[in-house]
């Protein structure tokens, strides 16, 4: 099962393309962002912000408090761990 996992949008690597790099519990991957932009919120005002990865997309923003919350709750599941290593196999 591939699950949505919150990330950290650590920098844009490639603007054109809409690509991000995320961290998600310290791994980082490229990750689209078509999803989370818009007029309003371009690409470049990214850096920083939570999102919710599903299968290599950014699916939408969410607060801080809420990544941290559902991280922890995936660890509490035991989730995390297949996720995490899913994505470094880049399988997710």
């Amino acid at each position: 099962m591939c699950l949505g996992i919150p990330g950290q949008i650590v920098e844009i690597i490639d603007a054109d393309n809409l690509m991000a790099k995320v961290d998600v519990a310290g791994v980082q991957r490229p990750v689209n962002i078509a999803c989370i932009i818009d007029a309003d919120h371009p690409a470049e005002a990214c850096v920083g912000n939570w999102v919710l990865v599903h299968v290599g997309f950014a699916m939408s923003r969410i607060d801080e408090a809420e990544a941290h919350k559902t991280l922890a709750l995936l660890t509490e599941l035991g989730e995390a761990q297949q996720e995490l290593t899913a994505m470094q196999a880049g399988e997710g």
